[in-house]
């Protein structure tokens, strides 16, 4: 008898079309083959054949990393979308104004003393 997993969460099933990649990643990675292989074969003759390959990586690996890469169900797009809001768009405002009581209390007992004492001397004189 044939055994088949079924995931309890169908929201991470994805539609596979050709080669068990899904419709984003076939076209993220047409697109990385369109710009990388011509640089690889129209600059090997000049900057020779391993510094054509190095160019090559370097000029696919961003369409590959905007294919495969996936943290917490998100897409890289919407990942950097979300960096972008959140860091420099709408920046949060974070104002460091507290009042620091120790310094208060410190303050006043200075004040005090600059005074002439302390305000139990002060009391007991009074009397």
């Amino acid at each position: 008898m044939a055994f088949v997993s079924v995931p309890k969460d169908l929201t991470k099933v994805k539609n596979k079309v050709v080669l068990n990649l899904t419709k984003r990643q076939l076209i993220c990675l047409v697109i990385a083959a369109a710009v990388g292989l011509p640089f690889y074969f129209l600059t090997r003759e000049w900057i020779g054949t391993s510094n054509a390959a190095t160019g090559m990586v370097i000029l696919m690996l961003p369409a590959f990393m905007f294919a495969m890469y996936e943290k917490d169900g998100l897409p890289l797009e919407k990942i950097l979308l979300n960096v972008i809001h959140v860091k420099l768009r709408y920046p949060a405002i974070r104002r460091y104004e507290i009042e620091n009581l120790y310094e208060i209390q410190e303050t006043v007992t200075t004040e005090k003393r600059k005074r002439g004492g302390s305000g139990h001397a002060e009391k007991k004189k009074r009397k």
